[in-house]
Formats: structure tokens, sequence, C-alpha cells
């Protein structure tokens, strides 16, 4: 596992060669790391994928043993190009065999098909748990720290809400610092802040065609003295006239 002094680290793997090519622009890697954020909880991967199963295979067996949990996201429909959990299977080292809970679920709903077209919905790796939430029709499947998602934005979002509780952690503390001069100017101040401040995450990110201000600073961590130091040591370091304001979330 990745470490951290602070709590559960998450890799996302999304799948799908519509997202590679452009015909659909990817929204459930930018929900779930806003989601996490606000959960208190490291997001420090995501992996998109083609619709290949060694693909899938190569970056489960990488992400399963380092990282604490690990969401999927597409390619577990009934369609040729629905290898997703093909690829986890493959990754962790397993064969894929009827699920009775899956296999009954999908009978009360396609009674004709689960015994054709959607047979293949069935099939999940030894070991496979289904994850009911609250209002959910249909679980989430869990295998190992793995939690797979549909790839279709409003599904996951309903999934991932319904459990999202399950995986909260002490919150992120965060302050911005709107400085009105050049990124440039402001790295010494920076490396001075963060040698100081062991454990902060300081980001800078230049603002363009602002009169106020040029660069926002920000200043993050589960620990508010951390913060706090951090704010005071670089606020010490900015002239005044150069700070345009200080906002906390």
């Amino acid at each position: 596992m990745i470490e951290t002094s602070s709590g559960k680290t998450v890799a996302i793997v999304i799948t799908g060669n519509e997202i590679l090519s452009g015909k659909v622009t990817e929204q459930n890697a930018h929900y779930m790391a806003g989601e996490l954020r606000a959960l208190g909880v490291h997001l420090e991967r995501i992996a998109i994928l083609p619709d290949c199963v060694d693909r899938i295979a190569e970056e489960i067996a990488y992400c399963q043993p380092r990282f604490d949990l690990v969401f999927t996201s597409g390619g577990i429909g009934p369609t040729h190009d629905d290898v997703t959990i093909e690829g986890i299977a493959k990754g962790l080292g397993q064969i894929l065999s009827p699920h009775p809970g899956l296999y009954e679920l999908l009978k009360q709903f396609y009674p004709m098909e689960v015994e054709t077209s959607l047979k293949k919905m069935t099939l999940v790796p030894e070991g496979t748990e289904l994850i009911y939430g609250n209002h959910l029709k249909t679980p989430i499947l869990m295998i190992k720290n793995i939690y797979i998602f549909p790839g279709v934005s409003e599904f996951l979002r309903k999934k991932f809400d319904a459990i999202k509780e399950r995986f909260r952690e002490s919150p992120f503390h965060l302050t911005r610092i709107f400085l009105n001069l050049d990124e440039e100017r402001i790295v010494p101040w920076l490396n001075q802040t963060i040698a100081e401040c062991p454990g902060l995450l300081v980001g800078s990110y230049p603002v363009l065609h602002q009169n106020e201000y040029k660069v926002i600073v920000t200043l993050e961590s589960k620990e508010i003295i951390t913060l706090k130091r951090g704010v005071a040591t670089l606020l010490a370091l900015a002239p005044q006239e150069l700070i345009w304001k200080v906002e906390s979330v």
C-alpha cells in the first residue's frame, strides 16, 4: 500500500475506448475525485484504459496491492467490449464463475435473457460480494478492495453516493491565498513554507485576466495546526500590499 500519514489511498481505473477516442467526455473520475476529497480520502492515481483484458489486468495487478481502495468505472455490461470484470479476474489471478445472487437478480428483471445475452453479467471472480446501499435496486460488486462501478455517470453517482460514507476519513482543511505578483517570484516563499511545515500540501496556480491577483496559492492539511503554521509562514514572507485575499474553506 502507498503510505500516507492521514488515511486511505485510492486508485481509480476508468475503461472505455469511447473515452480514449474522444467520443465521450470522461466525467466519472472528476466526480469521484471531488467526492473523495470531501470525504478526506487521498486519491493517488487515475488510469484511463482501452477495452482490453490484458491492459486492465495489468493495471489491477499493479493497483490492488498498492492502494487501500480501487474503484473501477465502465465495461460491466453484456456487450463484446464490456471486459472490465474479466480483466479484474485476470489481474487477481482468478477465473470467472457464476454468482448465484447476480443470476437471481437478473432473472427477476430479464427472465428471458439471463440464460442468453445477459449470461455474461452473472460471471464474476470468486469471492465477489454484492454491496447494497440506500435506495439501490442493483448492487455494487466488490472483490477484495476493488469496487466495481458502472460507466454511465448517472448510475455511478447514485451507487457511489449510496455507499460513500463507508470511506469517510478525517477531513482536509484548506486555505487559499491570493497574491498580486507573478508565480516565479513566490517560489522561494513556497519552498521555505514547505521546508518549515512537513506534511503540508501546497499548490500554486497562475490566474490570467485578473487585476487584483495573479496567482492563487492553496495550502492543505488534515492537521489544522500544520495548516495554520503554513499560512502564517507564507503570510510573513509575502509583503502585505501583495496579498489580495486570504480565504479558508
